[in-house]
């Protein structure tokens, strides 16, 4: 099995397992979308999920975010970890949009890219799922699974990225990534990985007789 056959065999399971992608982050707008995403690393999207609505409810918009006490928003997203830095990247940022960009979240990774607490793969997130920007935002699922299926040999996510930009077509990016999160989460953990029933693993997997 030639790489871009493995590359159409992914695609073609994944669409079977997940026709649809719903947003793992609930959201109302960019905003809301955003900070979710900040509070999400290094915590499960489930976790953020039961945080949030305390969160939105003191405050859902920059305008009155950036009025809060960090204190406050530390103490309500406490459970999602790292919450000194989240709290203090949440007020700031925005202060940032309010004071800077009109009280939107900018439509561009770099503007994005440039707010406290926010990353390349938080910039990617809210570009393809908040703007439909195609962007391929690479976690450590998808960085796991890249590497099983030899779709790459990245040491980083960066890396990953780039070699799966490269192999899967861009108009696709936007709902791919959702689809492989979500088989990474259901029948490709990082723990207890069972390849010989993996319905990936199993045809291209690392212990597959297939070579590139």
């Amino acid at each position: 099995m030639k790489k871009q056959e493995k590359v159409q065999f992914v695609i073609d399971t994944l669409e079977k397992l997940y026709p649809e992608t719903p947003i793992p982050l609930d959201h109302a707008d960019p905003y809301t979308l955003l900070v979710a995403v900040l509070l999400s690393a290094q915590c499960t999207d489930a976790r953020v999920n039961t945080v949030t609505p305390a969160l939105f409810d003191l405050a859902d918009n920059p305008h009155d975010m950036m009025r809060q006490e960090v204190d406050e928003i530390k103490a309500i997203i406490r459970p999602c970890g790292l919450s000194p830095r989240k709290s203090k990247a949440i007020s700031e940022l925005s202060r940032i949009l309010v004071e800077e960009h009109g009280g939107e979240v900018p439509q561009s990774f770099e503007a994005l890219e440039a707010l406290p607490g926010v990353g390349h793969k938080t910039a990617s997130v809210v570009m393809s799922q908040a703007f439909g920007v195609p962007a391929f935002p690479v976690d450590t699922h998808i960085h796991r699974l890249a590497d099983r299926w030899k779709l790459s040999t990245g040491k980083n996510v960066v890396q990953t990225e780039k070699d799966l930009k490269r192999l899967f077509p861009k108009e696709i990016w936007n709902k791919l990534h959702l689809q492989i999160i979500f088989f990474g989460r259901e029948y490709c953990p990082a723990r207890g990985h069972q390849p010989e029933k993996c319905p990936i693993c199993s045809v291209i997997g690392r212990r597959s007789m297939f070579t590139n």
